[in-house]
């Protein structure tokens, strides 16, 4: 969920206050050598983002969010998931505050009247800790009317968050996250 408030200095740049939250609905797993491991849960990571930066709209389809001032927040309310420190948290903290810079980018195209595609990446820069490993979320959505009530869709999702260490051999390592799906579906107007 993102929410942007913007006061216009011109046709195109808005000084602007943005928030953004993004966590999952469902309890998520690894199956590291087949064996489940429980991994996270709603709010267990919750990302909250408060930035006030600049806000430019080149085009009706493209805006692009600056800030050099960012307040992020990372929760995890899971106390099996805090306790290991999962996420960045010192262990057995449920929440752990970031300052650093913010950048969003907002695109999206209508390639005609049944394709379309919308796309956003997100780049955070922590000023404490390695702000030269900028964390990552972009998600993509390609939509296409394939006849005149079936629908088609592809998302693909990437993330990289450096604070994130679950991965590699001795799971203490970041790594690129990635989500894909595709839906078909029925389109029915009433």
């Amino acid at each position: 969920m993102v929410s942007k408030y913007g006061y216009a200095l011109s046709n195109h740049l808005n000084l602007a206050t943005l928030v953004n939250f993004r966590s999952q609905m469902l309890k998520g797993y690894n199956y590291k050598d087949n064996i489940k491991t429980y991994a996270s849960d709603f709010l267990s990571p919750g990302y909250i983002v408060f930035s006030q930066g600049i806000d430019y709209k080149a085009k009706k389809d493209l805006s692009i969010f600056i800030s050099p001032l960012t307040s992020r927040w990372i929760v995890v309310k899971n106390d099996s998931l805090s306790i290991k420190g999962d996420y960045g948290v010192s262990p057995g903290r449920e929440m752990l505050n970031h300052l650093g810079a913010f950048a969003t980018i907002n695109y999206q195209k209508a390639f005609n009247k049944h394709v379309s595609y919308r796309g956003r990446i997100d780049l955070f820069s922590n000023y404490r800790q390695k702000p030269q490993n900028a964390d990552l979320y972009m998600t993509n959505a390609l939509t296409a009317k394939v006849a005149r009530i079936l629908a088609f869709n592809w998302n693909l999702d990437l993330i990289y968050d450096d604070d994130v260490r679950l991965f590699g051999k001795e799971n203490t390592s970041p790594a690129l996250q990635l989500k894909s799906i595709i839906g078909v579906g029925l389109q029915v107007k009433i």
